[in-house]
């Protein structure tokens, strides 16, 4: 070995060019025939195409055993030919499909209706319950007819009871009353409220009596019978009689104004006692019987 040759060309010195100069000729390089140009190149130059990996490559300008393409998804390969387009191919197996019977459309004409149906149902429902829900409330909180003319009522007399339906209860004055027992209408004493200023007088003996007719009392009950009179400073008291039926208690004529005795014009007042009448007319008679003091001058009567 000299300085100038280190043996064998290593794979870094092979130069595949190296048969063109003298130097590359010198150490016989050749023109490449499967290396790069160097006697045992450790490359292995192989004609283009010739190399495969894992799999067999046809010769270089060989042309490759490429199986037919087919043609594009949905497209028929342009080499195909189908079977019943060669002569004596099979015919097709395949049968096109019948027509499909023509479908109704939806019935729109019945689901309104239905629709309609269910609609009107709702509301009914919805009416039935509220009618007799307020069916219900009402009759827990509705309050009792308000009274009408025809049922209203003057104030009732002590003991309770109730008087007339309507309209004012009856009063009268000293002319209209019915006299008897020595009693006579007289204008003396000034005072008197009964038309003329007339009043009953000589009813202060035994036997005298005035008698009140009274009609169109439009429902039984107790009443307060009124009476207006004048007695001379001196308690007095007469019988009280309802329907031929004397009250228990006489009608008291008392002082209660205090007037002094024997002044008749300063001793006008008025008292009330209790009275049951029945519907429609009614007696009421005030008798001086024995046992009462009845020194007293009558004006009116009314009922309350």
């Amino acid at each position: 070995m000299t300085p100038g040759d280190n043996g064998a060309s290593t794979p870094e010195d092979d130069d595949p060019f190296g048969y063109l100069y003298a130097d590359g000729q010198a150490r016989g390089a050749q023109p490449p025939s499967g290396g790069y140009g160097y006697p045992n190149s450790v490359s292995r130059v192989r004609t283009v195409g010739e190399r495969s990996y894992g799999a067999q490559q046809a010769p270089y300008g060989a042309q490759p055993n490429v199986p037919p393409q087919q043609g594009a998804h949905g497209q028929p390969n342009a080499h195909y030919q189908a079977p019943e387009t060669v002569p004596g191919g099979a015919p097709s197996s395949r049968r096109s499909a019948p027509p499909a019977p023509g479908r109704r459309g939806p019935n729109t004409k019945g689901l309104l209706i239905g629709a309609i149906a269910v609609v009107a149902a709702v509301v009914i429902g919805i009416g039935v319950a509220m009618i007799n829900g307020n069916t219900d409330d009402d009759s827990g909180n509705e309050a009792g007819p308000a009274p009408t003319q025809s049922q209203s009522q003057a104030p009732s007399p002590s003991g309770g009871g109730s008087g007339p339906a309507s309209g004012e209860l009856p009063k009268v004055d000293a002319n209209a009353l019915s006299l008897a027992g020595g009693t006579s209408l007289a204008s003396n004493v000034k005072g008197a409220k009964s038309g003329g200023g007339v009043y009953v007088d000589g009813f202060n003996h035994i036997g005298a009596k005035v008698t009140w007719t009274v009609s169109g009392i439009q429902e039984a009950g107790d009443f307060r019978l009124y009476a207006r009179y004048s007695i001379p400073g001196v308690n007095a008291n007469a019988t009280l009689s309802v329907n031929g039926k004397a009250n228990i208690q006489p009608l008291g004529l008392k002082n209660f104004i205090g007037s002094p005795k024997g002044d008749y014009e300063k001793g006008w007042q008025s008292t009330w006692a209790p009275v049951s009448l029945k519907k429609g007319a009614n007696v009421i008679e005030i008798t001086c019987n024995q046992g009462n003091q009845c020194d007293a001058l009558i004006d009116q009567l009314w009922l309350e």
